[in-house]
């Protein structure tokens, strides 16, 4: 999983570092993304951040392993 944080949007309220901080924190008042890609064990804490954004700032994308 990737994970992507749209830095116009983002207000660096810390929502996101406060449910998963294994993977997000917040710099200079915008989220960051710590991990990537995103460990297996954290998919659903960052799913979980992205619907309690309140701006839509953060966006996931499922990567597929190639075969």
């Amino acid at each position: 999983m990737k994970v992507k944080i749209d830095p116009v949007t983002c207000i660096g309220c810390g929502r996101c570092s406060n449910i998963c901080p294994e993977v997000f924190e917040i710099n200079d008042g915008i989220a960051l993304i710590k991990l990537e890609p995103v460990p297996p064990g954290y998919s659903e804490k960052c799913q979980l951040a992205a619907i309690d954004c309140p701006l839509e700032s953060i966006f996931i994308e499922e990567v597929n392993p190639v075969l």
